[in-house]
């Protein structure tokens, strides 16, 4: 499922324009984002833009894996 957000845009007289795009709470908590967490864009192509993790914090689950034999 998707989260449509809307692209919003400031617009300064004396410097560059600014563009924000808002997390939806539902995905900041999911991803257990932090306030002031550092992350990194990525223009993938025009219809997709990667948030990059630098510092990806521990998982709360532990997995075990096992192999499978058929």
């Amino acid at each position: 499922m998707g989260y449509p957000t809307k692209v919003q845009q400031i617009r300064r007289k004396k410097t560059a324009d600014q563009y924000y795009i808002n997390f939806p709470t539902a995905i900041a908590e999911a991803m257990d984002f932090k306030k002031g967490e550092v992350v990194e864009w990525i223009v993938e192509d025009k219809a997709n833009l990667i948030v990059h993790r630098r510092n990806v914090p521990a998982s709360p689950v532990t997995l075990k894996k096992t192999l499978r034999r058929y």
